[in-house]
């Protein structure tokens, strides 16, 4: 089974403007609602490709309802921890020249919600996957990350999409695959990278410090996956972006099918641009016969 854990999950407003006044008043041109998190958003690709996976976290109040019911309509299984305070909203504000953003303030987790999630934990069994990815919650521990690996069995496969300081902490722990894109990797190092040869060798410093398996995203010059097999160099494929939104999580969902369907993390790392790209070329997140048109187009060199 495929596990994922979102934190801090919200519920994303998505707000179209002309143009935005400050301190006057802004008519929306459009307006819709989305479940948000980083471990939804790769559970949702997933059911898209027709794999299954069980959502872990926290949610409350009408706004937890709205991403429990969200899930059950699109028919994802989730096993939250229901707590007392409303899970956040998160405000997307796109204008005709701009796009801005206001994160919500994230709920207080009490210890004893803390211990009721650690014990939904124990139910992976080796052989699974977990997906670990996004913010935490600052009444969490911040070292939540390292106690969840400490409850796993071996033989569980862990994908981390995180940054910073809980990165640094987690990949000792060991973990099959990280996936910093360059500016993050760029901020872990306290570096500048200008190539691709200083990229490579930051990524081996990754798998030096604790995971098998490391994918830099680099935008729109595509990425670099480092194995303890080699380098290899992808591409991205011809199109139109319409929103990055969620093109990460969608490039994880499918280096996830990919190894859940018996491939290598080569052969994977294939599904996974092509994944990523069909949602930044979509209004939302891809589905698989879109993310199927691309991989044609997907060019990976063992450089």
């Amino acid at each position: 089974m495929i596990y994922t854990v979102t934190l801090n999950p919200a519920v994303d407003y998505y707000i179209g403007l002309e143009d935005f006044q400050e301190g006057g008043l802004n008519q929306a041109k459009s307006a819709y609602t989305l479940s948000g998190g980083k471990g939804i958003n790769v559970s949702k690709v997933l059911k898209n490709f027709g794999e299954e996976s069980i959502n872990l976290g926290f949610v409350g109040g009408f706004t937890g309802d709205y991403i429990k019911n969200n899930l059950k309509s699109e028919g994802i299984q989730e096993n939250f921890v229901n707590i007392e305070d409303m899970t956040r909203i998160n405000l997307k504000i796109k204008t005709l020249s701009n796009e801005s953003e206001i994160a919500g303030k994230s709920p207080n987790i009490s210890s004893e919600k803390y211990k009721e999630f650690l014990n939904k934990i124990k139910d992976i069994k080796s052989g699974d996957m977990l997906v670990l990815s996004g913010s935490i919650p600052s009444s969490l521990p911040q070292n939540i990350y390292e106690q969840i690996i400490s409850e796993l069995p071996q033989g569980v496969k862990i994908i981390l999409d995180t940054r910073g300081e809980t990165l640094k902490k987690v990949l000792k722990e060991g973990v099959f695959l990280v996936k910093p894109n360059n500016h993050e990797l760029e901020d872990f190092f306290g570096e500048k990278y200008t190539t691709d040869e200083e990229i490579i060798e930051a990524g081996k410093k990754l798998l030096k410090l604790g995971s098998e398996n490391v994918l830099v995203s680099l935008g729109k010059d595509g990425s670099i996956l480092i194995t303890k097999d080699g380098v290899y160099r992808g591409n991205v494929p011809n199109g139109k972006l319409i929103s990055s939104v969620g093109a990460g999580d969608s490039m994880v969902a499918g280096i996830i099918y990919g190894i859940s369907t018996g491939k290598t993390i080569e052969e994977s790392y294939r599904y996974g641009i092509a994944s990523g790209s069909s949602t930044a070329f979509s209004q939302g997140l891809t589905d698989f016969e879109s993310m199927k048109k691309l991989l044609n187009e997907i060019e990976i060199k063992k450089i």
